[in-house]
């Protein structure tokens, strides 16, 4: 029983033991897990850094090289920083529409039925050219009073003539040749009648050269060149001058009207010059100038109506469009430097300028912090000092080669 006892007693301190070493495994295990974290970590950051670092250097490096030649082939221009005098800007927004001194209703001059279409919508047209052709009973009936009368101006020179030659062989008595004379003059006067009246109507003298056996049609003309935008001719329709058949419009020049703010009116007025951009170009800017401010303000937006004419090449600008006009004040403050728009480029997000090294072949991009906009000049508030040469134009093909050697690295 004593040994029993004995057996027992061993295997419990036994059993005590290797828990104690169990425990004490543990907890070392534990605390030193913190450390191997903390060293692993500071290894990460300090090779993140280290990463960050090369990529600043990298960016500060970045460089793009081009000989002179190549400069001017690629229509790269270099002008030293200057200081001048930014006007203000006021921005306002508005519509493209037709100029309406420009836009002509193409209607006949008398009643008749369409028997002939010659312009489409969309076609481009010249002054004088025709449009339709009409058959019209009282062009007919003005040809037929045109043609009597002709032939009636004939008859009685003809009697003039052979009253002349009785009176010179004293046959006939003088006041024979005077009644002669006024049925001339009087025959005259109606075929000239009869002519302006054709001529109001629209048939030219080429056109009475005929023999005047032919039906005779009316051609409707075009008074103005410009683009056909409204189109209502339909062969075998009755037309008269109170309904229009076509709309001709000259579009190389187009009214944008804007609203002006009235905070803003005082420092508008006729003459002004102005910038025009629309959605569909907006690098492209389209000058022109106020030609007239309406008298009336609007009630509700405030706001007083602005015309500005704006030349149209290629006919880019449309009726309808929306606008947003740019219009000039005068420079009134001190004078610092600034940049064409054009010369700005954005280089994972930020406007850069490329600067001109020493060598002069080589351009560096440069950010730079931005000021206010005066038409196509922006301030340069830093990164850019005075005198320092800088890409004032072609500065798109510069960051064009920059992107491509980042690819080839």
């Amino acid at each position: 029983m004593k040994r029993t006892g004995i057996i027992i007693g061993l295997i419990l301190a036994v059993a005590l033991a290797g828990g104690f070493f169990y425990r004490s495994s543990i907890i070392k295990n534990i605390a030193g897990k913190p450390s191997d974290a903390k060293q692993s970590d500071q290894k990460e950051e300090k090779a993140g850094g280290q990463n960050e670092d090369k990529d600043t250097e990298k960016k500060e490096s970045a460089r793009v090289k081009m000989t002179a030649e190549l400069q001017k082939q690629n229509g790269v221009v270099i002008a030293p920083a200057q200081k001048q005098r930014l006007g203000g800007v006021i921005s306002a927004t508005g519509k493209v529409e037709a100029n309406a001194d420009r836009i002509a209703h193409v209607s006949p001059r008398i009643s008749g039925k369409v028997v002939a279409v010659k312009g489409s919508l969309g076609d481009s047209v010249s002054t004088g050219q025709p449009l339709a052709t009409l058959d019209s009973v009282e062009l007919g009936e003005a040809l037929s009073r045109y043609n009597q009368s002709k032939t009636k101006l004939a008859l009685a020179q003809a009697n003039m003539e052979r009253i002349k030659n009785l009176v010179e062989k004293k046959i006939a008595a003088r006041k024979d040749i005077l009644q002669a004379e006024t049925d001339f003059k009087t025959a005259q006067t109606e075929l000239h009648t009869d002519e302006e009246r054709l001529s109001l109507y629209g048939v030219s003298a080429a056109d009475l050269g005929g023999d005047g056996h032919t039906r005779p049609l009316l051609a409707v003309r075009s008074p103005i060149s410009g683009i056909i935008t409204e189109k209502h001719a339909i062969v075998g329709e009755l037309s008269d001058p109170s309904k229009s058949l076509y709309t001709v419009a000259d579009l190389s020049s187009v009214w944008v009207m804007v609203d002006i703010n009235e905070k803003d009116l005082a420092k508008v007025h006729k003459g002004q010059t102005a910038s025009v951009i629309v959605g569909a170009f907006p690098d492209q800017k389209f000058r022109g100038r106020i030609n007239h401010i309406a008298d009336v303000l609007d009630p509700s937006s405030r706001t007083v109506k602005a015309r500005i004419e704006v030349a149209n090449p290629g006919r880019k600008l449309k009726p309808e469009m929306f606008a947003t006009a740019e219009l000039s004040l005068p420079a009134d403050t001190a004078a610092v430097l600034a940049v064409p728009e054009d010369a700005l480029q954005e280089i994972d997000g930020k406007k850069v300028l490329f600067i001109m090294d020493g060598s002069g072949v080589e351009f560096v991009p440069r950010p730079v912090e931005l000021g206010r906009t005066a038409g196509s000049m922006v301030e340069i508030v830093s990164g850019l000092k005075e005198g320092e040469r800088y890409t004032i134009k072609g500065s798109f093909i510069l960051k064009s080669e920059l992107k491509k050697g980042e690819l080839a690295e």
